[in-house]
């Protein structure tokens, strides 16, 4: 096996990887698990293998394949506050039904009849922040270095299946958030939020992965 084949398929265990937090949050809400237990079970051991495997690149002399990693969680970082101060600011405006990190922080801790505290809030922004760092290190690998408006519409998609989820139908709003009483503002709200970590995601990635190849790229050359 050649370098570009361990790169590949230890780029396709990162994508895998990165996909079970984002989902996990809205399996719950569909009946399927309780977000406590799939948290134990899947996010603290997908994250730390996640973070493993980018140690492991670092030591391996990979250094494409760790910058893209590395680039991709700092992307989504920096993502996730351009989308909180969206959704932060519509959710102060009417446009959300409720505060979705300390919800998640309540179904983490297993608060729910005892209401969110300190400790359920670092919780659940540390489980919303890592979602945006996963997301972001999907971009990266996926796209390579892209651009502002790929970014964007990446982010649009993301926030589209977000509102298609079980996640809008447990907070009463619907799908899309047609049944949110003030009407549109959850959409828009959502819709405006996710645009933002798109278009900051693409463009910090745009500028930091100067060179780095889209995950097609590399298969053409296994």
């Amino acid at each position: 096996m050649d370098h570009n084949e361990r790169k590949f398929i230890l780029l396709v265990i990162v994508l895998s990887l990165s996909g079970i937090a984002p989902n996990l949050f809205p399996v719950a809400e569909s009946g399927r698990g309780e977000l406590s237990t799939l948290a134990v079970r899947y996010f603290i051991p997908s994250t730390l293998l996640t973070l493993i495997l980018l140690y492991g690149s670092t030591r391996m002399h990979y250094g494409d394949i760790s910058r893209q990693i590395k680039n991709g969680i700092l992307g989504g970082i920096i993502g996730t506050v351009g989308l909180e101060v969206v959704r932060e600011s519509g959710f102060h405006l009417g446009g959300m039904p409720g505060d979705l990190p300390k919800l998640i922080g309540v179904l983490l801790l297993d608060r729910f009849a005892s209401g969110p505290n300190f400790w359920s809030d670092l919780a659940g922004w540390s489980y919303h922040v890592w979602t945006g760092a996963a997301f972001g290190i999907i971009y990266s690998v996926l796209v390579g270095q892209g651009g502002i408006w790929i970014g964007a519409l990446y982010g649009i998609l993301l926030g589209l299946g977000f509102m298609l989820s079980p996640v809008p139908i447990s907070l009463g709003v619907g799908r899309l958030g047609l049944d949110f009483k003030e009407g549109y503002q959850f959409l828009t709200t959502v819709t405006l939020a996710h645009a933002a970590f798109g278009s900051i995601l693409g463009w910090y990635i745009h500028n930091m992965n100067v060179g780095l190849p889209t995950l097609l790229t590399r298969i053409r050359k296994l």
